[in-house]
């Protein structure tokens, strides 16, 4: 049933028949509106209009409710855009009641993927034609299966409900819990579905699930899953909003045409409205302004410490109880995951269950209701915990005394005129890409077969190290002495090769010194330009990494500067962090530009002008597509 904290997997069966019931769909277009909420439009037949709303871990629905797309759309939304814009959506399927639904799209001759996953921390994900992945909107490794570019993605097995009767009884029987928990976890019915299916047939809930009669379930749980999408007549509550009654009392209100607009009137809306015009308002002196920060800022803190406070002598209030929480959460963690443990409680009505409001699998805490509401951890002792609010309390006792000194210290604060940086001089290497290692090593890389010819012939000297990426179309890159940091000349090497326009994530690099490159071939071979002989031994470097970083210097001279994330970052805070991925060269220029200016103060924007642009830019974005790893 679907709650604040999100759709159940029988509830996701409903929205889905109410979806593939307005087939054919379009893929209009795809936006972003938070980190986690992604809507998408859909056009339909006779000019219809929907928005599909997903946020990851949680929902799936239709909505009507309207939305300010972001000013600058994120590159996950871009990419969504490029692959699904235009597509037909085929169908929207969903494997028993699994919280995970796919979304197939018709485009040309190929069919992609577009995967969500509203389970734990949720997910949306990319696939090509035979599930490889395109892009997720979250990486994670996980013990079981990856979820990154390249991988194919793995479903998790069929749940119980699409078993025949033979397999539902075997099911059962092989289960040694109680019929109520076999059927709430192992089933993924959940507590509310699981007990109804026993009130349902006549089943007490505490015999083991080996004795329980298997056939009149199994027939109880179809006619469930029959009702889910055949018989949707939603009703809602104040907690929860479910597509049919379960019982003739059922409680709660049942005026929406459909599961999606009752779904879409229960949760509040994410997507905010557009912004109403803001009123000007009478200036405030800055000193007033910051104590009145201040003076909020106390109130808040000593409200805090109070709640804290009161946290802390509840739990020891109840010590008893919060030591048999602890050490039964503690035994089941040893055998079972938090998921299972969470819906454990929630079919559980009496003993210390009652007490437990919340699980939290990330952090292995509960919230407890001892009069106060507290996070409990549950591999911590009784004294720990209470020992967490105590010093909560104690560093909002700090906060306290710095707002009280920010408030006797406040002074206007006067402008100051900065100086000018003079712009970076052009130098012999600014034509090739070139970086400084973070000790200070010039190395130079060509950009064409021209450029590499010119570098070994003009350039390259006898204390030079001569480096290279062991695949087929790659710069030739000079390192100009000895560096400690041979590392980030092969990281360099390695991304401006072929391997980063094949979209590969790392490759072979190998160096050699000056004497052992030459132009002479061997009697029959061939020598094309801008390509050499490598004679005698060389050092590999390999698996090296791919990835780039480019930034915008800002002293002691002013000036685009690009290579190896951790030898930019010696030189500037300013910077944006690139990997394979999707983006031509051209648009990742445009986008790294942007986000640099962006960071500049507004001021600083035009100043810098002449030093940042494309062209500047362009320089350092390696050859094929690209994806910003972060523009935060």
């Amino acid at each position: 049933m679907a709650t604040a904290q999100g759709m159940s997997g029988l509830d996701l069966r409903s929205a889905l028949t109410e979806w593939n019931r307005l087939l054919p769909l379009w893929v209009y277009k795809v936006y972003q509106i938070s980190p986690k909420v992604v809507v998408i439009r859909l056009h339909g037949k006779e000019h219809a209009r929907h928005q599909l709303l997903v946020e990851a871990g949680r929902r799936a629905h239709l909505t009507d409710h309207p939305f300010s797309p972001p000013k600058n759309p994120p590159s996950f939304a871009m990419l969504l855009r490029k692959h699904l814009t235009g597509g037909k959506v085929l169908r929207f399927t969903q494997t028993g009641i699994q919280r995970i639904f796919t979304m197939d799209v018709g485009r040309g001759e190929s069919t992609l993927h577009l995967v969500v996953e509203l389970f734990d921390n949720g997910n949306i994900i990319l696939c090509g034609d035979d599930l490889s992945i395109l892009q997720p909107l979250s990486f994670h490794r996980f013990k079981e299966r990856d979820i990154v570019p390249g991988v194919v993605y793995q479903y998790p097995p069929p749940d119980p409900t699409t078993l025949d009767p033979d397999g539902f009884s075997k099911f059962l029987k092989s289960d040694s819990r109680d019929i109520v928990r076999a059927l709430a976890v192992g089933s993924m019915l959940g507590g509310t579905l699981a007990e109804h299916l026993c009130r349902a047939t006549g089943t007490d809930k505490t015999i083991p699930a080996g004795e329980a009669d298997a056939q009149s379930l199994y027939r109880a749980l179809q006619g469930l899953l029959s009702r889910a999408e055949s018989g949707i007549s939603p009703v809602v509550s104040g907690k929860e909003c479910i597509p049919f009654p379960l019982d003739e009392e059922t409680p709660g209100t049942s005026t929406f045409a459909s599961f999606n607009q009752a779904l879409d009137g229960f949760y509040p809306s994410t997507a905010a409205s557009e912004p109403a015009r803001a009123t000007r308002k009478e200036r405030v002196p800055q000193a007033d302004r910051i104590r009145a920060q201040q003076t909020a800022a106390v109130k808040k803190f000593t409200e805090r410490i109070a709640r804290s406070e009161r946290a802390a002598e509840e739990i020891y209030a109840h010590y008893p109880q919060v030591q048999e929480i602890l050490d039964s959460l503690g035994r089941a963690s040893r055998t079972h995951s938090w998921q299972e443990i969470g819906e454990i409680l929630k079919a559980q009505k009496s003993g210390p269950a009652k007490k437990i409001l919340a699980v939290h699998p990330e952090e292995g805490s509960v919230d407890v209701d001892l009069g106060e509401r507290v996070t409990l951890y549950v591999l911590e002792n009784v004294e720990a915990n209470a020992g967490r609010y105590y010093e909560q309390a104690k560093k909002y006792r700090k906060k306290i005394q710095g707002a009280h000194a920010a408030m006797e210290r406040v002074i206007p604060r006067k402008e100051r005129k900065t100086a000018q940086v003079p712009p970076m001089k052009k130098k012999w290497f600014h034509r090739f890409r070139w970086f400084y290692t973070t000790d200070g090593v010039l190395v130079v890389g060509g950009r064409d077969a021209s450029q590499n010819e010119e570098l070994v012939k003009k350039y390259m000297e006898g204390g030079d190290m001569f480096v290279h990426a062991d695949v087929h179309g790659a710069s030739v890159v000079i390192v100009k002495g000895r560096t400690e940091r041979m590392d980030e000349a092969a990281i360099f090497a390695a991304s401006y090769s072929g391997a980063w326009k094949s979209g590969h994530f790392s490759a072979d690099v190998y160096a050699v010194s000056p004497g052992q490159v030459s132009k002479t071939p061997e009697a029959g071979e061939y020598v094309s330009r801008g390509s050499f002989i490598i004679r005698g031994e060389r050092t590999y470097y390999r698996n090296v990494p791919l990835g780039v970083a480019i930034g915008l210097q800002l002293q002691p001279e002013v000036g685009v500067i690009g290579g190896p994330t951790e030898a930019v970052r010696t030189r500037t805070s300013l910077l944006v962090e690139l990997r394979p991925g999707t983006y031509e060269p051209n648009d990742t220029a445009k986008k790294v530009l942007r986000i640099l200016r962006e960071r500049l103060p507004p001021a600083d924007q035009q100043a810098k002008k002449g030093v940042l642009n494309t062209e500047s830019v362009a320089g350092f974005v390696p050859p094929g597509g690209s994806d910003i790893l972060e523009e935060a």
